[in-house]
Formats: C-alpha cells, structure tokens, sequence
C-alpha cells in the first residue's frame, strides 16, 4: 500500500552510511506523504546492511504505527512533530556525524565564515539549547521536536532557509523537501562544520564572512533572481 514511499525512505536511508554520515545502526531518514498524513521511518536499531523497504515503518503524525511489524525508530515522535508544524518539508534525517556532533555538544551555533556556507545558508547554523529535566523525563522525543522548533523561532529563521539544527549535546537533524535533499542538507551540514571547525583551528580570530558577499552568494543560488544551475 506504500511501496513507494517505503522505497524513498529506503534509499534515503541508504545513503547516510554512504556518506559517512553514521556508524552502525546510528541516525535515521523518514518521508512523508502528505496526501495520505502519514511517513515512512527507519526501524529502530536495524542495521543498513541488512534493511530492506519491508523493514520500513509507517506512521501518523502523532508517531502511531500504521503499517509495519517492527518498532520504528525512537526519534519517530521528533520527526513527527516538525512533519505537523512544517507543511513544506518532505524528509527528515537525522545523524551523529562527526564535526555536527562535536558543535553540537560544545553548544555554539555554527558561525558563516565563508562562501561554501552562504551557499546554502545566509545565516549562521543554530544549536537549540538542551533540554530541561522536565523535557527530558516528560515525552523526550516529542520535546526534542519542540525544541528545535522554538530554536528557529526565537532567532527568526525560515525553516525554508535554514535546513539544518543542531541540538545540544545530542546532534544535527535536517530536513528539505524530500527525504534525498534531508540527506543531502546532513552532508552539507557535517562538511560546514568540518571547515569551520578547521578555520578556527588555524585562525581563532577568523573574522565572519561580511554581509555583502554573504548575501550574494546566497541569492545567487535561492534568490527571486537566482541564476545558479541550469534552472529556467
């Protein structure tokens, strides 16, 4: 009944070890099909030498399964949570990379210092702050969805420009308007915090990319007047 959109998430999900993105059965990748307000997701703790589209899990946008003998992934509440509040987005992924992880569990937003990151992103990457106690003894999964949301709010970003969040002591998650871009965005994001952490590294005084080249580089690339690609 949901082959096809079992068999996006599986891809999807393929390409997180492909690229280096996770170890093991770390991270996952779900797709949503919004006619039918449902999503594919992961199976938890499932290897991705062994996965297969059966494996997939369905769900609502309350977490609940809908179709599917395995448990879905544990992050499914969080996944959830920004398929309801974000109309726009159509995956989901979410990973322990290296460099994401480690901004992420020294708590600072990933600054822009140069134009590989205003290619994606005009804004610095924001790191949501931990979670109280009472979020975490409470519905975790759901609260980390909350989170992540109120994150982008009070620092007024369009989740439509902004893909990626990284979540204190935990990781990055991302999304796009499908699950292949979600993945995409986690590459992006791993290799922009590799180079910022790097830039630091030699220069701890890097100064940030300036507005105008900012700017330029992004609209270049998603602007009203884009001319980046072959695009009509």
């Amino acid at each position: 009944m949901y082959t096809s959109l079992k068999e996006e998430c599986y891809e999807a999900n393929l390409q997180l070890p492909k690229l280096g993105l996770v170890l093991f059965t770390f991270g996952n990748v779900s797709a949503v099909d919004r006619q039918r307000a449902v999503f594919a997701i992961k199976p938890s703790g499932v290897s991705y030498e062994t996965l297969t589209p059966a494996d997939i899990v369905i769900c609502d946008y309350e977490g609940k399964v809908v179709e599917g003998t395995l448990r879905p992934s544990s992050d499914t509440k969080t996944h959830a949570y920004l398929y309801k509040q974000w109309e726009a987005i159509g995956g989901v992924a979410h990973t322990h990379s290296t460099y994401a992880v480690a901004w992420a569990q020294a708590g600072l937003d990933i600054p822009v210092f140069g134009t590989t990151h205003a290619d994606h992103t005009h804004r610095d990457i924001p790191c949501a702050p931990v979670l109280t106690d009472a979020m975490i003894q409470g519905d975790y999964e759901h609260e980390t969805g909350c989170q992540i949301l109120d994150c982008l709010t009070e620092k007024a970003l369009r989740y439509q420009e902004t893909e990626m969040v990284l979540l204190q002591n935990h990781g990055p998650f991302t999304w796009g308007k499908t699950a292949a871009k979600a993945v995409y965005n986690s590459a992006v994001l791993e290799e922009l915090a590799k180079m910022a952490y790097l830039t630091l590294q030699i220069n701890p005084a890097t100064p940030r990319l300036k507005d105008a080249l900012c700017n330029k580089h992004y609209e270049r690339k998603h602007g009203q007047n884009a001319y980046y690609g072959q695009g009509c």
